[in-house]
């Protein structure tokens, strides 16, 4: 049961379509139309279901979602049948178990001794990394940016840089501005994933986690980031918008 739920890169909880498909005993493609069929709204959608892909033994990629516990809980709300109930209290289990396990990184203490290690871990962590986030808090971009940075991000915190800057936009505004302005696909298997115009200019990568499950299937998720050059790119864009 530990592989029906893993951790993005954010240490957040995630599930995909693929086990949930093999936990219910439904068709991948029927959970893929449910999803795509879902009444929520688009905020909801981008904030909890993510494009991605897997390869069969044949080495053939296949599309899936990646989603959150939110995405998985309003998906299978309508499920029915005899084991349905069952499988969705062992998803929340497990769900529930990988976030208390990312929240305190640390096994249950079982002895005050173990609980006092455990605080006086925790407290030196938090000190930590404070000084870590003061350190590395962003900087202002402006129009006439000449440095760089070398760390990729994700869109979300490339939404928080620009409001850093000044313009007010979210992380859905911005993902639905960059398929507009095509830096970002609008539809098909490569929703919200980089355009060819996007990675020609050298603006976004693509992260891909590959998981391996005890059938043999490996399952890769696709995450696009957008880059030093492309942070500096759309923030001197949304700039030059404002004070142009």
């Amino acid at each position: 049961m530990k592989d029906l739920v893993f951790t993005g890169e954010n240490d957040q909880a995630l599930t995909n379509s693929l086990l949930i498909a093999e936990k219910f005993g439904k068709n991948h493609q029927h959970v893929l139309r449910d999803i795509k069929e879902l009444t929520c709204s688009e905020t909801f959608r981008v904030s909890n279901f993510g494009p991605s892909s897997y390869k069969t033994v044949q080495g053939k990629e296949m599309p899936m979602y990646i989603m959150t516990k939110d995405g998985f809980s309003f998906l299978v709300m309508g499920y029915t049948g005899a084991q349905a109930g069952k499988f969705k209290e062992e998803y929340i289990n497990a769900f529930n178990r990988m976030e208390a396990k990312i929240k305190t990184g640390f096994q249950i203490p079982q002895t005050f001794a173990e609980a006092l290690k455990l605080a006086a871990n925790q407290a030196q962590e938090i000190e930590e990394q404070n000084k870590l986030i003061k350190k590395n808090k962003p900087k202002v971009l402006f129009a006439d940016a000449v440095s760089t940075s070398q760390k990729s991000c994700l869109i979300g915190e490339l939404a928080k840089i620009l409001k850093q800057n000044g313009i007010e936009i979210g992380e859905h505004r911005l993902f639905q501005w960059m398929r507009e302005h095509e830096y970002l696909c609008s539809h098909g298997e490569r929703y919200n994933l980089p355009t060819q115009k996007s990675m020609e200019l050298q603006l976004f990568e693509i992260k891909k986690t590959t998981i391996t499950k005890p059938d043999g299937t490996v399952l890769v998720s696709t995450t696009p980031k957008v880059t030093g050059k492309g942070q500096i790119y759309f923030t001197n864009k949304f700039l030059h918008n404002v004070n142009g």
